[in-house]
């Protein structure tokens, strides 16, 4: 018997909604949801479960997400 997934609805505003959207076209990301999951695994994975994110990794990931058009 296959395994029983639970989610939950996490808000976010609709123009990164829509900045997702676009940026995930012609991929192998079938929605948003799948994508923003993909991208917290990933965050969750390179991070240590005893520290905080630094001030420098902090700026690095904004500068990452304002590069991708995901900040302004």
């Amino acid at each position: 018997m296959a395994e029983d997934k639970k989610y939950t609805t996490v808000s976010i505003p609709t123009p990164l909604f829509e900045k997702i959207q676009q940026k995930i076209k012609d991929t192998g990301f079938t929605s948003v949801s799948d994508y923003v999951t993909f991208v917290l695994r990933e965050i969750l994975a390179h991070s240590n479960d005893n520290e905080a994110f630094s001030e420098e990794d902090e700026k690095k990931v904004k500068e990452r997400l304002k590069s991708l058009g995901y900040l302004d």
